[in-house]
């Protein structure tokens, strides 16, 4: 018989022969603060006897709290030696306490693990590696959101019509005073800093022109689309990624919904037609600015103004505004879900996803944005 006695809270006593079967028995109180000294105890009781088989008995214990349940429960499933392990919990209160811990749970890592100091190569690699990942997962989703757009042209009955109407007020008419005020700001700050320029050289009447050029062919299409982005792009990921923590949409597909055509294609949809319009909303307000500068501080007379801003652009300056305006409003819905669906651990996942959603919606319209000026100034 062995005896590991602790004048503090806890005791040890191990009764059996060396290589035979061995109960260890457990005495006082096991904590947080006994941890080190259980861990030390059954260490040397195990290297001394060096048992085939272990029956460690809590039933003498006086006080077991979750870190000595957890403790005592990791290392009854993975002792230090190849051999055979029970446990004798005695009291109910500490075989329910016992049996609430799930020990793979307990060693799944953790959501934030701690992070090493990479190196810069490393650094980099590791960065390319989840951008790989990231496009794959975005190439995958858009592959299924195709699949899914072709069974709605099939079986139209399939899309719910209902939520396209409700994502089309979410975007675009509660979207639409907040764009609004911005192209307003927007045109009066331009149409001030160009008729400082402007002012000196007699050519105040081109501030209606600098103007409208400058929200019709860019500045419209991209500002809309980045206020939408961070309004309603980080909507549609939270929403779904909130439905995958909680297995609403396990719950969908094992009902036999699709969850691209239940909760994707309604919010796509809306995005494509609204953002167009909300530009249109945009550039007109914008127009509205700098009037407003022009009339009240280069005394020009609204139709003058007016008459300069429209015969500055044609119609095919605006459709390809509201085309481009459409591919932002389909890239920033395309993201936001796709972001939804791979959300993983919880509110922290969540919170992950609809960050990263707006950032690469942000990134993939600036880049959208420099081709549709390519493809302008050379083919068009």
């Amino acid at each position: 018989m062995i005896r590991a006695h602790h004048d503090s809270v806890l005791s040890l006593e191990a009764h059996g022969h060396a290589g035979g079967d061995l109960h260890v028995s457990l005495r006082g109180r096991l904590g947080v603060n006994q941890l080190p000294e259980f861990q030390t105890a059954i260490a040397r009781v195990l290297k001394e006897l060096a048992p085939r088989s272990v029956l460690l008995d809590l039933s003498r214990l006086d006080y077991l709290d979750t870190s000595g349940a957890m403790a005592v429960k990791i290392w009854a499933a993975a002792p230090p030696q190849d051999l055979a392990v029970r446990l004798e919990a005695g009291q109910s209160r500490f075989r329910d306490m016992l049996a609430l811990i799930d020990v793979d749970q307990v060693r799944k890592p953790a959501i934030n693990p701690d992070k090493r100091d990479a190196g810069m190569l490393e650094g980099m690699g590791q960065s390319a590696r989840r951008m790989g990942e990231q496009i794959g997962q975005l190439l995958a989703f858009v592959g299924q959101a195709t699949k899914s757009v072709l069974m709605v042209v099939a079986r139209p009955a399939t899309l719910r019509m209902g939520d396209v109407l409700a994502y089309m007020q979410q975007v675009g008419v509660d979207g639409l005073p907040i764009v609004s005020l911005i192209g307003l700001l927007l045109g009066m700050i331009m149409a001030f800093m160009s008729s400082l320029q402007l002012k000196s050289f007699g050519a105040d009447v081109y501030v209606a022109t600098l103007v409208a050029v400058a929200m019709v062919r860019e500045l419209g299409p991209i500002m809309t689309a980045i206020l939408v982005a961070g309004r309603s792009g980080s909507s549609f990921a939270a929403e779904i990624g909130t439905m995958k923590v909680n297995e609403e949409v396990d719950a969908l597909t094992v009902m036999g919904y699709d969850p691209v055509i239940f909760l994707a294609l309604p919010k796509v949809i809306a995005a494509v037609l609204m953002v167009p319009l909300l530009t249109l909303f945009s550039i007109a307000a914008a127009i509205m600015g700098g009037l407003i500068v022009g009339v009240a501080g280069l005394d020009l007379t609204p139709y003058t103004y007016l008459n300069e801003s429209i015969s500055s652009f044609d119609a095919g300056d605006l459709m390809t505004s509201m085309f481009k305006a459409a591919v932002f409003g389909l890239l920033i819905a395309v993201i936001g879900c796709q972001k939804g669906f791979t959300v993983e651990g919880g509110a922290a996942g969540v919170g992950k996803a609809t960050t990263s959603a707006v950032v690469a919606a942000l990134f993939l319209i600036i880049v959208t944005d420099s081709v549709f000026a390519i493809i302008q100034y050379y083919f068009l």
